[in-house]
């Protein structure tokens, strides 16, 4: 048999490798916007969303956001008193560690930190995140659910039956326990009631001026959020009721987009 012509194997050796191109552009990039803007403050994303920063980078398009590359970002600050970019940069720099990022802007102090303290997303807390709450499920009917419903609210450890066709919850079910590490099971709980317990917020945590001084914020306003709560089910449309996780790709974000 005669060897097909489109089996022919491709050495990888010859491609060409674009990880240091990116990663000047984003140093040269991060040092034009030094030069350009005002302020560079430096935030940290609690609770990411993709969309939610998006929404954030499109509001805010009269300045610049750069987030995900950490060490990338230090080196374009300067990472010591010796090889920084502007007087005191360095001591920036040495706070980028997680989930941070740093945004360029000609706002005012005030503007930046009055708009990131009022902006907060309430959305369905994950598996890995931690309660802020503990929740319990009262006991009773849930005629909110389909009753073929029933097993796959059992599989995730309620102590439910059906009553005459309806989903009956046996005994008063507490589905987390505050400052609990949620698990798989018990995102999905939160999720088939409806509640929210995640909130995408993004803290400024630090400020650099013109006049090269580096102000530090510690003292920003945090919710007040009830220690416990007690939930029943809410009338929920037939897709958000499955069970399938199809929402935990959502988690992470392409580290590269530093150009919006």
């Amino acid at each position: 048999m005669p060897k097909s012509k489109r089996d022919k194997k491709i050495s990888l050796t010859q491609t060409k490798r674009k990880g240091l191109e990116l990663k000047q552009r984003l140093i040269d990039d991060i040092r034009e916007c030094a030069n350009k803007y005002k302020r560079i403050f430096l935030f940290s994303v609690h609770n990411m969303r993709n969309m939610q920063l998006k929404d954030v980078r499109q509001e805010w398009n009269h300045s610049r956001f750069f987030f995900g590359k950490n060490k990338v970002m230090a080196l374009a600050l300067g990472r010591t008193a010796e090889d920084e970019y502007k007087e005191d940069l360095h001591k920036l720099s040495k706070h980028l560690r997680g989930q941070t990022g740093l945004l360029f802007t000609n706002k005012t102090k005030d503007d930046v930190l009055k708009f990131f303290d009022d902006y907060r997303i309430k959305d369905y807390a994950r598996s890995g995140n931690q309660a802020t709450q503990t929740v319990v499920i009262e006991t009773g009917p849930i005629p909110e659910f389909s009753h073929s419903m029933e097993p796959q609210l059992r599989k995730l450890g309620l102590p439910t039956t059906l009553n005459k066709g309806v989903i009956t919850l046996l005994r008063e079910y507490q589905v987390c326990e505050k400052d609990d590490t949620l698990t798989p099971e018990q995102a999905r709980i939160l999720k088939l009631f409806g509640h929210q317990m995640a909130d995408f917020h993004i803290s400024v945590e630090g400020m650099y001026t013109p006049e090269g001084e580096m102000e530090l914020f510690n003292d920003r306003p945090e919710p007040i959020v009830p220690p416990k709560i007690q939930i029943k089910a809410k009338l929920q449309d037939e897709d958000s009721t499955k069970i399938e996780d199809d929402d935990e790709g959502e988690e992470s974000i392409d580290e590269d987009e530093d150009d919006t």
